[in-house]
């Protein structure tokens, strides 16, 4: 029989995130809306002191599983990215822009885990299990290159015995925290032949402190306002020679090996995107249930689609795209804790996740009319928190594109 249930410690660690959430997070969730680019010092230091670093950036960095020892009897089943999503979904149940502000790893944290050396990750990762908190950050997007990273124009030229950075980055998700309000780094990508497209892309570990860095503009942003959103300047930015991750040759400009192993590392994080999705829809559904219900409207659950009111349709339509996001996303982490490649899962599961949370945040706020766009209620701050999880971590038609490719065994140049 197919068992979609959660393990006795997921259903546990659910439990007590969610009372964390609910009681700590909410509570404060609209005076952080408000207050953009501010961030609550005490509530961080909690979860720095309770998590030892484990949330931050686009969640847990999550990752494939550690080798561990298996005992006489069963091997230890893995489930880091199981349990990484159903704290993410709780957390962000409580509020979304908050859950992002909290320190961690993030994409940065998640880059070096992918792809590494053993002394990188020694050096750059055990920052994270300390007591002060401290953030990852990873900055890809440019202002003439977004989802086409082959356009990137960053460059890295190497000088002896450092990397040379030269450019501009945008829409770098903690960039502020990382660089200014603690000893993290962020991951740049940068080329270091041109000529060669994707295969000459390289990612560089710049550390917080390194000259040449800037930070030349902070986002005023619809939503997750919270969480800081930065564009950083890299002018003549100096970093050792061993802060590449991976190797520094292009021994075949047609291939692109070093590029998809970093690329992997959204393998790890799309489907924490989803499961950010699914909370925030999640947090919007449970609101209007509670309002229906004491307004005494009962659900019928087990009739025919025929015999249902309008609002009965709508809410098990919402409640059965959040399902299905959820699911995909536990089986892309599912895969990845068993050490499978589920980079057609991730985007499936990232891609259905966006579509859900928009489309339920809406529908909750159309529902519920003025209640739904008054300040009063964060019904409105759910909607406007939603879309971003269609934005970031890729789009939700570059993940269509990608599954598409998956599926039909389509290369870059047959299918764009």
């Amino acid at each position: 029989m197919i068992d979609f249930d959660l393990s006795p410690a997921a259903k546990g660690a659910k439990s007590m995130i969610h009372m964390f959430a609910e009681n700590a997070v909410r509570p404060i969730a609209r005076q952080y809306d408000e207050n953009e680019h501010e961030k609550p010092w005490d509530l961080l230091k909690m979860v720095q002191s309770f998590m030892k670093g484990g949330l931050g950036g686009s969640g847990v960095t999550g990752g494939a599983p550690k080798k561990e020892k298996e005992g006489e009897g069963k091997p230890k089943k893995r489930e880091t990215n199981i349990l990484t999503a159903v704290t993410v979904e709780e957390i962000f149940w409580g509020d979304a822009g908050i859950a992002l502000a909290f320190p961690g790893g993030g994409l940065g944290g998640a880059a070096v885990q992918a792809s590494g050396t053993p002394e990188q990750k020694e050096k750059f990762l055990a920052r994270f299990g300390g007591d002060e908190a401290v953030w990852g950050a990873m900055a890809i997007t440019e202002p003439e290159a977004g989802s086409d990273t082959a356009s990137l124009r960053t460059t890295a030229v190497l000088d002896g015995d450092e990397w040379v950075l030269n450019g501009e980055k945008i829409f770098v998700t903690s960039g502020k925290s990382a660089m200014e309000d603690s000893p993290g780094f962020v991951v740049v990508w940068a080329t270091i032949d041109r000529s060669a497209g994707r295969a000459g892309i390289k990612p560089f570990i710049v550390e917080q402190g390194t000259p040449g860095v800037q930070i030349t503009k902070i986002e005023d942003k619809m939503g997750i306002r919270a969480s800081d959103t930065v564009s950083l300047s890299f002018m003549d930015c100096r970093i050792p020679k061993d802060n590449i991750l991976g190797s520094a040759e292009v021994m075949d400009k047609t291939k692109t090996e070093g590029f998809k192993k970093v690329m992997a590392t959204f393998d790890a994080t799309r489907p924490l995107v989803a499961a950010m999705a699914a909370g925030v829809g999640r947090a919007a559904l449970d609101f209007v249930k509670e309002k229906l219900a004491e307004e005494g409207v009962e659900l019928r659950y087990g009739i025919s689609t025929n015999r249902m009111t309008a609002i009965e349709r709508d809410i098990m339509q919402m409640e059965c795209d959040l399902k299905a996001a959820r699911l995909l996303n536990w089986r892309a982490c599912w895969m990845l804790d068993n050490g499978m490649r589920n980079n057609l899962e991730a985007s499936m599961a990232k891609a259905k996740a966006g579509l859900a949370v928009t489309r339920t945040t809406q529908k909750a706020v159309e529902m519920m009319g003025p209640l739904g766009y008054s300040r009063k209620y964060l019904l409105e701050k759910w909607m406007r928190d939603a879309k971003i999880n269609d934005i970031f971590e890729g789009t939700g038609q570059i993940q269509m594109l990608i599954t598409a490719r998956r599926i039909l065994d389509f290369s870059r140049d047959q299918l764009k």
